[in-house]
């Protein structure tokens, strides 16, 4: 039987990082600029060896290994210089969180991540000074299976390590014992009773190869439940599965929801948007062309699902502090899915690029259907030559910052006088750009293409010589000849007579 250890550390507080290694942002679609904390409240504090309780009626209790440090004498307004001399010893730690509270602690963690026994640390330390910050690595095993593994070099760590405690002290003082946890690499999931967790954190290339052993923790089911008189009971949905789990695949849930099927999308791609305008003013909805955009390429279709990042008029002080590093409009790129269309609100100004060969590439990669901007695109040519449906009001060679501030995506915006949702489905072609209401999309593509079968049929019977009148669109007896010939077998259809 494996008995808990001694805790290694007492903190008066922990400080735990939201989001800190690539793996991990990448696999939920979001990368931070700059980094971002919670608290934990000491008593959640264990050791290795420890029973960790997975409360009842709760089903999304999830483990994540992450370095801790341990802060060796008191920070307060120190610099990332100096940041690393303030840590006295790094260990490993299991950042414990039950998913069926999260969304109601909308960020805080308060009830999701601070229970009793939920930071296991341990169970030894490694002296900081033996070792280089960007030389470390984390593993974590569950029932003996390795699930995590992730570095602190440049390529691993979106922030590193010192930084944090740079950061931090600028808001208060770090003192002697305090703990930070710097976050966890792609793998995290859910575990249930009966599992066991190891973490270790050791500096595999350091002489003598210093370790802090694995920390151990064992899940176990607890009993009882919430009183509703007293607060929140758990309450969890397909979101909070997927993040859990890691994966919509994971979870054992169905593909994306913000997907369209590939019918639909067959049949959108027949569509003309022309045809598709149509028959949304048939239904009401007049402004849904985004006004003054072309394709670079001429005969380019582009079906796919709404993304959205949008622009602010320039101005200096604002494009200082949103405009450079990793800022909306690179993180917006980065996050695209197979399928999404990015729309981009630039104000109808196209006196300065919104995009580039870069950024277009990054779209292409990551198998998005194309890019939508009021503005205007540099790199012309090249993001053409890429062959990534884009639609722009022309080529400018200007950076962002001659006319735009990056400032946030996944939100409500207008792009070319026109209203675009995250989900909104976006349709293009040589006639220009529409935006469709996700509950009218498979309603307008059917009557559109519905349409397009009788204007076809119209355009035989004028060619023909036929006079439109009665016909364009069929009325009377050229309604029941269209019925007819529609109805019967291709080789049985009535000759060019008029009715």
């Amino acid at each position: 039987m494996n008995h808990p250890q001694p805790v290694p550390v007492r903190p008066g507080k922990i400080i735990a990082v939201h989001t800190a290694f690539f793996s991990r942002a990448d696999q939920r679609g979001r990368r931070p600029a700059r980094p971002s904390y919670f608290l934990k409240a000491p008593s959640s504090l264990g050791a290795s060896g420890d029973v960790v309780t997975r409360p009842a009626g709760c089903e999304l209790l999830a483990f994540e290994g992450e370095i801790a440090l341990v802060i060796g004498r008191p920070a307060r307004n120190v610099s990332l210089d100096e940041a690393w001399d303030h840590v006295a010893a790094v260990t490993a730690s299991n950042d414990l969180g039950v998913y069926d509270w999260r969304a109601q602690d909308k960020g805080s963690n308060t009830r999701s991540k601070s229970r009793d026994g939920f930071t296991p640390i341990g169970p030894d330390l490694i002296d900081a000074r033996s070792v280089d910050p960007t030389a470390l690595r984390i593993r974590t095993w569950v029932n003996g299976e390795l699930v995590q593994e992730g570095g602190t070099t440049e390529a691993d760590l979106i922030f590193p390590l010192a930084q944090f405690v740079a950061d931090l002290s600028q808001h208060f003082t770090l003192e002697e014992g305090d703990v930070i946890l710097t976050g966890t690499p792609a793998g995290s999931t859910v575990i249930v009773p009966g599992d066991v967790v190891e973490v270790e954190v050791d500096a595999p290339d350091t002489p003598g190869h210093p370790t802090s052993g694995k920390l151990r923790t064992t899940v176990k089911q607890g009993e009882g439940s919430v009183d509703p008189e007293i607060g929140m009971t758990p309450a969890i949905d397909d979101k909070q599965r997927e993040e859990a789990w890691g994966s919509r695949e994971a979870a054992g849930l169905p593909d994306d929801p913000t997907a369209i099927s590939g019918e639909l999308r067959a049949k959108l791609m027949e569509a003309p948007t022309a045809g598709l305008s149509a028959q949304l003013r048939s239904r009401g909805l007049n402004q849904v062309v985004i006004e003054g955009v072309h394709p670079q390429t001429r005969g380019t279709k582009m079906v796919g699902v709404a993304k959205t990042l949008r622009f602010l008029p320039g101005r200096e002080d604002l494009f200082k502090s949103h405009g450079g590093g990793y800022n909306a409009q690179k993180r917006a790129f980065d996050a695209l899915k197979p399928g999404q269309v990015l729309v981009i609100e630039a104000r109808n100004e196209p006196e300065s690029g919104t995009l580039g060969d870069v950024l277009a590439l990054r779209a292409k990669c990551l198998g998005a259907a194309g890019i939508v901007t009021d503005g205007g695109i540099r790199d012309h040519e090249p993001v053409r030559e890429i062959g990534l449906p884009v639609f722009g009001r022309g080529a400018h060679p200007a950076v962002l910052g001659r006319r735009h501030v990056p400032w946030e995506s996944d939100t409500a915006i207008a792009c070319g006088n026109a209203t675009v949702l995250p989900g909104d489905i976006i349709v293009g072609d040589d006639d220009g750009v529409i935006v469709i209401p996700r509950d009218l999309a498979e309603e307008v593509a059917d009557a559109a293409l519905a349409k397009e079968r009788e204007d076809g049929w119209v355009a035989e019977r004028v060619a023909e010589g036929n006079p439109v009148d009665g016909l364009f669109p069929p009325t009377g007896q050229w309604r029941e000849r269209y019925n007819a010939d529609t109805a019967a077998p291709e080789g049985n259809r009535e000759g060019n007579t008029a009715p």
